[in-house]
C-alpha cells in the first residue's frame, strides 16, 4: 500500500523526547498515520513505480531503486537507533562497502584494519586496489600504526570492532581524533558484531556506522542486507546519490523482515550476552582449550576500553581448541546444537572454522600474522538454552580429546 506521503529519514519528528532504544525500535518509523489504512504494521509496498501528479510531481515516491515506502520505514528506524540524522539500505554488507568505497577517487588512500572480515579483506585487495585504490592493511588496535600510515592520499579509514574473527576492540574515538586532523578522512566503522544497542560509532566520533543487517540487526538469518548511517548532511546526500546510481539496494520484503528484527534486538542483544558469557567462562576453565578470546571477559586485552566504549557484548566468541586441524575438525563435526555454518547473529548458534571457511581469500602469510590458525574456532553463540549450549560443546571437546578429562 503506498504512504500517504513522503516522510524523511531524521530521527526528529515523530518521538520526540522519547529516547529510549526499545521504544525507538518499535515505533521509529512505523507511524500508523503514514497509511491510508492507519496500519500499526508498515505494509510490504511491493511497487516498482508510483503515480506521479503531474511531470516531475510525485507524493515522494517515483521509482523503487529511488526510494520505497517499506524502506522508508526501516531506514527510518535504524537511524534512530545508531543516534543518526540519516540511514541508507543497501542489499548486502559488501554492497554498502562498495557505496562507501565509490565517494573515492583513483588514486586515494584507503586505510583498513589488518584483522577484518574476510569479504572485506578480499574487497579491497581485489577488486578496489585494482580500480586504482592504495589500499593498506593495518594494526588499527593500535594507534600509533594507524597514525604512521596516514599520509596526504589518505581518504577512508576502515575499523572493525571488534575485529573479525580475532575480536580485538579498537578504540574508535582515538582513531576518530586522529582521523580528523584532516578534516578530508572519512572514518567508517563496521559496527555488525556490536548492533546499534551495544555500541554508537557516531557518538564516538566516527563518520559512518556501517553494518551487515544481515547478522544481528536482523537477527534471523533470512535476509541478506546493509546498512549505513551518517550525521552529515553532505554525506548523506552523497551516499543516497550512489544508492540509486549504482542500483545494489534492498527489496521492500527483506526491509520489511529486517524492520520486524529491529523490534526485538533489545532482547536478543542481552540474552546473547548472557549466553556468550557463560560458554566464555566454561572455554576458559576447560583443559582441551588452549586461549578464548571474548571482549566481555577480564582476560581480554581490551577489556578496560570495552567497558568504556559498548553497553555490552555480542554472543561472538573465539577460541583456540587443543591440538591442530583434526582436532578442531573434529571437534566441529561432532557439535549437535552448533550447526557448521558461516555467518553469525542469528537466534540459532552457529561454529566454524575462520581459516578454511569466512577468511580462506585472506593470503595465508596474512592469515599467520593474525594467527588464523588450524586450531582457531568462531562460535556465534544464540539464544538456545544455556545448559545444552555447554553440554555440546563438552560432548564435541571431548570428541575431540577423549583421553583429557574435564574436571570444572
Amino acid at each position: 500500500m503506498q504512504s500517504q506521503q513522503h516522510n524523511s529519514h531524521s530521527a526528529q519528528g515523530y518521538l520526540e523526547g522519547f529516547k529510549h532504544f526499545a521504544t525507538q525500535a518499535i515505533h521509529e518509523g512505523q507511524e500508523p498515520e503514514q497509511w491510508t489504512s492507519l496500519a500499526v504494521v508498515p505494509p510490504i509496498s511491493l511497487s516498482t513505480t508510483f503515480k506521479q501528479h503531474a511531470p516531475g510531481q510525485h507524493a515522494g515516491y517515483e521509482y523503487s531503486r529511488s526510494g520505497n515506502p517499506t524502506r522508508n520505514c526501516l531506514e527510518k528506524a535504524v537511524a534512530a537507533l545508531d543516534g543518526a540524522k540519516y540511514c541508507l539500505a543497501y542489499a548486502s554488507g559488501l554492497a554498502a562497502t562498495l557505496n562507501i568505497v565509490h565517494l573515492l577517487k583513483t588514486g586515494d588512500q584507503v586505510i583498513c584494519t589488518s584483522d577484518v572480515y574476510g569479504g572485506t579483506n578480499r574487497y579491497f585487495r581485489r577488486v578496489a586496489s585494482e580500480m586504482g585504490l592504495k589500499v593498506n592493511f593495518v594494526d588499527c588496535s593500535d594507534l600509533k600504526c594507524l597514525e604512521a600510515a596516514i599520509t596526504p592520499d589518505t581518504k577512508l579509514v576502515w575499523i572493525e570492532t571488534p575485529t573479525n574473527p580475532k575480536l580485538s576492540v579498537i578504540d574508535i574515538q582515538g582513531c576518530a581524533d586522529l582521523v580528523h586532523k584532516d578534516k578530508d578522512i572519512i572514518l567508517a566503522v563496521d559496527n555488525t558484531f556490536m548492533s546499534a544497542y551495544f555500541q554508537r560509532p557516531l557518538s564516538l566520533g566516527a563518520d559512518i556506522c556501517m553494518y551487515s543487517a544481515t547478522k544481528y540487526m536482523n537477527g534471523h538469518s533470512d535476509v541478506v542486507m546493509g546498512l549505513v548511517s551518517v550525521n552529515c548532511d553532505k554525506l548523506y546526500e552523497r551516499l543516497k546519490f550512489l544508492q540509486n546510481a549504482i542500483g545494489a539496494i534492498p527489496s521492500p520484503f527483506d526491509c520489511y523482515l529486517c524492520n520486524r528484527g529491529l523490534k526485538t534486538l533489545h532482547l536478543r542483544m542481552k540474552q546473547h550476552f548472557q549466553n556468550g558469557l557463560a560458554v566464555a567462562k566454561f572455554l576458559e576453565k576447560d583443559p582441551r582449550v588452549d586461549a578464548v578470546i571474548f571482549p566481555g571477559l577480564p582476560s581480554h586485552p581490551q577489556y578496560e576500553l570495552t567497558r568504556r566504549q559498548c553497553t555490552g557484548v555480542p554472543g561472538m566468541i573465539t577460541f583456540y581448541v587443543k591440538g591442530n586441524l583434526e582436532h578442531a575438525t573434529i571437534f566441529l563435526q561432532s557439535l549437535k546444537v552448533f550447526a557448521l555454518a558461516e555467518s553469525l547473529g542469528g537466534y540459532e548458534s552457529l561454529a566454524e572454522h575462520p581459516a578454511i571457511m569466512t577468511h580462506a581469500s585472506v593470503p595465508e602469510k596474512d592469515r599467520a600474522v593474525l594467527n588464523i590458525s588450524d586450531t582457531l574456532i568462531r562460535l556465534s553463540v544464540g539464544l538456545e538454552d544455556i545448559e545444552d549450549l555447554i553440554a555440546d560443546l563438552d560432548q564435541a571437546l571431548s570428541a575431540a580429546h577423549p583421553n583429557i578429562i574435564n574436571r570444572n
